[in-house]
């Protein structure tokens, strides 16, 4: 297996920019929603522990000077794919539709890396696009990913038990009931588990393992895009008690 180099919110960009190089490394990055670099102890936090992320910090490269795109969801994902100012971004906010849609000829990191001749997957929450008419030119296996296991929508996302989700472009059913949630957000109505059986960050890791295990012996790059820790924003609606946070069941 060719060197892995793992990556915590940096450097996918930059190692897309190195491709022309002799050798080829496998490139995972993985990617944390809503956690600030206070959250972790190998920034000084002291209160909750993070030990395995402190030793990959402590055992790789840990920055001091490293911003994400935007403060919310999509704009900051449309940054890190498209490798554009946020200013310049087809993606300003967390709208509905269109405004969270990237461009059909927008071009992403994983197509640069399909260029160079590497398997491409994304595992996890894309939120650049959608299966609806008119915004399913921005589904992850037309953007440059061979490989997508998922959610499409960050509405869907935010429930760590939801009824389906996607396979490529196939929605997979899950054994977990579900609440929706009266109102529909970015054209999506969210919601909370009712019964939970299957925990998502659970199989994406599995998928994770599996995809990696199966294209080992070719250069590779992983966008392992985790929604933990945020927090289930519909539940408070629904049930006027707060976020629904994560949890294993």
């Amino acid at each position: 297996m060719k060197k892995t180099v793992p990556f915590l919110l940096a450097g996918a960009l930059w190692a897309a920019g190195t491709l022309g190089a002799t050798a080829k490394p496998n490139v995972i990055f993985i990617l944390a929603d809503d956690l600030g670099y206070g959250d972790l102890g190998c920034y000084g936090q002291k209160i909750i522990q993070t030990p395995r992320l402190d030793r990959m910090a402590a055992e790789g490269l840990r920055f001091t000077q490293f911003y994400a795109g935007s403060t919310v969801c999509a704009p900051s994902r449309c940054v890190l794919m498209t490798g554009l100012h946020t200013g310049h971004c087809t993606v300003r906010g967390n709208g509905q539709g269109p405004e969270q849609t990237l461009d059909a000829d927008e071009p992403t990191v994983a197509e640069l890396f399909k260029q160079a001749g590497y398997a491409t997957a994304l595992i996890g929450k894309w939120g650049l696009g959608d299966a609806r008419p008119g915004l399913d030119h921005a589904l992850p296996t037309r953007k440059g990913f061979d490989y997508f296991f998922g959610y499409l929508n960050q509405v869907h996302a935010h429930n760590y038990y939801p009824d389906f989700l996607w396979r490529n472009e196939e929605r997979v059913p899950l054994p977990n009931v579900v609440e929706l949630a009266p109102r529909a957000y970015a054209g999506f109505h969210g919601g909370a588990a009712t019964k939970k059986v299957a925990y998502t960050h659970d199989l994406f890791v599995q998928e994770a393992f599996q995809w990696v295990r199966a294209h080992r012996d070719q250069p590779f790059f992983l966008y392992l895009a985790l929604t933990i820790p945020h927090a289930n924003n519909e539940a408070r609606n629904m049930r006027g008690n707060g976020a629904e946070v994560p949890d294993f069941g």
